[in-house]
């Protein structure tokens, strides 16, 4: 009798709330553009020199998007859901 009632009122409790997780998305969609930014810029054949390598797209904007994302899976991590 006692264990019944015991499992009744115990309840799941998740570390995160929904706000977090809407967060988390956000974060990790920054961080996956950030790299399909950064890919590409290779030539097919290994003799021939690509410039586009260094294009500021690749080397500005989408590191600069990851870190973004970064950022903003730290705040979903630290975010508190009960305020």
């Amino acid at each position: 009798m006692g264990e019944k009632k015991r499992k009744e009122d115990t309840k799941d409790i998740f570390i995160f709330g929904k706000k977090n997780y809407k967060f988390m998305f956000i974060g990790l969609a920054c961080i996956a553009l950030g790299f399909i930014l950064m890919s590409g810029g290779g030539s097919d054949d290994p003799n021939v020199f690509n410039p586009e390598i260094f294009h500021w797209r690749r080397i500005r904007l989408a590191p600069a998007i990851i870190l973004i994302g970064f950022g903003i899976e730290i705040y979903a991590i630290l975010l508190n859901p009960d305020k």
